[in-house]
């Protein structure tokens, strides 16, 4: 499964039987700012799986300026002008971002951003960085993305590494990496999973890792808990997604 899959899967999985914030007041944002900015402003709805593209000026530097809706949460000619491998990275910084929030209080999610430096060939031929910002937007007092945004635009500050989480608050960055994927459960719960993944009773496991079953049942309270989830079956589904299982 490649890394597009995976936050697909996450992202279109939700249950989105939820009050989403008002869509009209997020696509006039999403214009304005293309105006203001001049960037490429995509509004993607998850739930009905289509975006809503706004091309600002920057949209004639990648020869984008007339595309303006998409029937995909997937801005295909966008994504069209970067290499597999560049796609691959972007889609694994979303993934790891939405990893991220998801262990973020639900009232500070809303301080963070992921910037990320993407390499695009342009309808010149021309391979050019750009700086592209991506904020989730979370229904009413829910866990639910309901809609991504993401700006393309002229790269205008740099930063170490490909990818870095924003606090528009504090201005603190945050590398996220695969040792912060691996690092979310312990060796212990990862072993513990490993085998409730192969179908191991909660005795079973005990008595294959030499524990009492009332270790076993803690460490699985701590296995969802950490990974925010309501059972074992979503503990393993979120697990394999983020390479941890």
């Amino acid at each position: 499964m490649n890394n597009r899959t995976k936050i697909d899967n996450l992202l279109r999985n939700q249950s989105m039987t939820v009050e989403a914030i008002d869509l009209q007041k997020l696509l006039r944002y999403a214009e304005s700012v293309a105006e203001i900015e001049n960037v490429v402003a995509v509004v993607s709805d998850i739930k009905n799986n289509i975006s809503k593209i706004y091309s600002g000026r920057y949209g004639a530097v990648l020869g984008v300026e007339d595309y303006n809706h998409e029937n995909s949460i997937w801005e295909k000619v966008i994504l069209d002008l970067m290499t597999e491998s560049e796609r691959e990275e972007k889609y694994l910084a979303e993934l790891r971002f939405f990893n991220f929030l998801r262990h973020t209080p639900r009232n500070q999610r809303q301080n963070y951003y992921l910037a990320s430096k993407l390499r695009v060939n342009t309808h010149r031929n021309e391979s050019i960085d750009i700086l592209h910002r991506m904020y989730y937007i979370y229904s009413v007092d829910s866990d639910i993305v309901c809609y991504a945004l993401c700006l393309y635009g002229c790269l205008a500050f740099d930063f170490a590494g490909k990818s870095i989480v924003v606090n528009s608050l504090t201005g603190t960055t945050e590398e996220l990496t695969s040792e912060k994927d691996v690092s979310i459960l312990s060796k212990r719960e990862r072993q513990i999973l490993k085998l409730i993944d192969s179908g191991r009773t909660s005795a079973q496991i005990a008595e294959a890792l030499s524990i009492s079953k009332n270790t076993v049942s803690r460490h699985r309270q701590d296995i969802l808990a950490k990974l925010q989830v309501k059972n074992s079956m979503e503990a393993c589904k979120i697990a394999k997604t983020l390479g941890i299982l």
